[in-house]
């Protein structure tokens, strides 16, 4: 037996729950899938919140999933060492395009028929059993663009578990008892749930040529599918599992709210999570007094976005309660004396800012919105506040982007450099400049969704350029994304139905995907390296975010011709389309 068996069946489950662990009996089985690697997937915010709803029902017993450490292996469940097999019910939750030839990879290995119109039978009359389970898929990804994966997910949660899930369960739990047919339960869903997306019943057309054209929906079903929001909160979403395996294995997470006003152009979720919602402080203070008692690593998740007065009175309190602080990346505007004393006290040596666009030019380009004095006053604050070693975020491949852009990059890196060491050589410490370079890819729902992808080998170029211009500079590094991982991600990203079949043909042991999409008959350049025009129609837009399309596509003029757009205000703001009415 693996350690990761052993774990799951004693101590491991023990250090997670307690050693509370639901009974089989008289329960409801449900799988939550992640299709991600334990110390990936378990530190996925989302999940917990999910995981955490499933087992406050008294009738289910959820079980979580996670991708095997060995190629092909079994997918067995955490708690209870169960395999895949045993659950008639599989909620997946996606979250990267990298992760979608995964989830097709753990239903074979799992030795479940994976395309759910031959799980379902003819007609969809099989009912729901062991072996041939109803796999329900949630999450950004799904949420972004769900088509890709649609040949192997029965039904769609386009939107927020905290408001989808109760009529959904409600209804799931009533369809296994009874043993009704799947596609009647499946209508059910579609034609009567806000936010359930079943893609049997909605079938794509394709022009003369091979591009999607439109779909053809059955009678009493919604030609496009709204998502569902959660407007507001008591306690903000929190860690419900503090799991020693995990990538953050001690480090309690709290969310700040979701979506994002700020607008940036190529950020697919400050535009599908609209209207953009910050909790009140005082709702992320009561999830923080959730936290166990020996927790007092604090993870903020969404500090891009808060607001200065919040982050301020978040600070106080864990200043007050001893806590240090994490996060992933932070704004420049918004650094604060509060912020930094908790910083000082956190101990924190690394942090991360992002200009994503190497020049001015570019950050107006993408609505970025920061500019370089407020980026060097930032490194020098955190320099101030003890921080050594900062990590910037950019990305190479955007539209528009010349050599010279790149140059702009590097002097500005280097600026930030200096400012630092300045700063380190009078307190005695002498820190890392990392330049985290990412390929850009462009997102549907945003309004690059329009844009080429630059192409493979221009990003090997850029990448050349960049890292030539910087050759010889101490405490200068970069660490760069692969522009062949950026163009799967590009293809799926904007990819339609006609790609599943092409995942599955990577499964059991993977491969190559291009020489698989070309085998299919699938041109990977057509969905990721073409132009899209002002009124295509797109498969993603099957999901309804209420977003005018007509926005987007000004918003697109606008970045070419490198102008900003404000952030949004809710109370009245009215252009995107998401809160008119509300």
């Amino acid at each position: 037996m693996s350690r990761r068996q052993q774990q799951a069946r004693g101590e491991f489950r023990d250090r997670e729950t307690g050693g509370v662990r639901k009974k089989w009996k008289d329960k409801l089985p449900i799988a939550l899938l992640f299709p991600n690697r334990y110390r990936v997937g378990m530190s996925n915010l989302g999940l917990q919140v999910v995981y955490g709803l499933l087992n406050d029902d008294p009738d289910i017993v959820c079980e979580r999933l996670f991708l095997p450490e060995a190629s092909g292996g079994q997918p067995l469940s955490v708690e209870s060492n169960r395999p895949l097999g045993d659950f008639p019910l599989i909620f997946c939750s996606l979250s990267f395009e990298d992760d979608y030839p995964n989830l097709p990879a753990m239903l074979v290995a799992a030795g479940l028929i994976p395309l759910a119109d031959e799980r379902g039978g003819p007609g969809l009359d099989a009912s729901i059993t062991n072996g041939a389970p109803l796999v329900v898929a949630g999450g950004v990804a799904a949420l972004i663009n769900p088509e890709p994966l649609a040949p192997f997910v029965d039904c769609f949660v386009l939107g927020e578990a905290e408001v989808a899930l109760p009529q959904l369960l409600a209804l799931l739990k009533e369809g296994v008892a009874t043993g009704r047919p799947r596609g009647e339960l499946l209508y059910s869903a579609a034609s009567q749930l806000a936010g359930c997306y079943a893609p049997a019943f909605y079938s794509p057309r394709y022009d003369e040529e091979g591009r999607f054209a439109s779909f053809e929906v059955v009678a009493g079903l919604p030609s496009r599918v709204g998502k569902v929001v959660l407007r507001d909160r008591e306690t903000a979403g929190h860690s419900q599992v503090l799991s020693p395996d995990a990538e953050f294995s001690d480090l309690f997470l709290t969310e700040l709210g979701r979506g994002c006003s700020r607008g940036c152009r190529f950020c697919a979720a400050g535009f599908v999570y609209r209207p953009p919602r910050l909790w009140a402080a005082e709702a992320i203070v009561k999830a923080l007094a959730a936290r166990p008692a020996a927790a007092n690593r604090i993870g903020l998740l969404g500090m891009e976005m808060a607001r200065a007065e919040d982050l301020a009175v978040l600070a106080d309190y864990l200043l007050a309660e001893s806590c240090a602080l994490s996060f992933s990346s932070l704004r420049a505007d918004v650094i604060g004396p509060e912020l930094l004393a908790l910083l000082g006290a956190s101990g924190l040596k690394s942090a991360a800012i992002a200009p994503d666009g190497g020049s001015e030019r570019l950050r107006r380009v993408i609505n970025k919105g920061i500019t370089e004095p407020e980026l060097l006053a930032a490194a020098s604050a955190l320099t101030e506040a003890g921080v050594t070693n900062l990590k910037l975020y950019y990305m190479i491949g955007l539209p528009t982007e010349t050599d010279e852009d790149l140059n702009e990059m590097a002097d500005l890196t280097i600026r930030i450099r200096n400012r630092v060491l300045a700063v380190g050589r009078a307190k005695r410490h002498m820190g890392t400049i990392t330049l985290s370079v990412n390929c850009f890819v462009p997102k549907p729902w945003t309004p690059f969704q329009f844009h080429p992808f630059v192409g493979v080998a221009e990003l090997k170029r850029r990448l050349q350029f960049l890292r030539k211009r910087l050759t010889g500079q101490a405490n200068i590094r970069i660490v760069a994304d692969q522009p062949g991982r950026a163009f799967f991600q590009a293809t799926l990203a904007r990819g339609d139905r006609r790609l599943g079949r092409s995942l599955l043909a990577l499964c059991p042991g993977g491969g190559n995907w291009r020489q698989a999409m070309a085998q299919r008959g699938v041109e990977a350049e057509a969905y990721a390296c073409r132009e899209r025009g002002e009124d295509e129609p797109f498969p993603w837009e099957v999901v309804d975010h209420g977003i005018d399309r007509r926005y987007l596509w000004e918003e697109y003029q606008k970045a070419m011709a490198a102008r900003l757009t404000v952030p949004c205000d809710t109370s009245r703001c009215r252009r995107c389309g998401v809160c008119h009415g509300n």
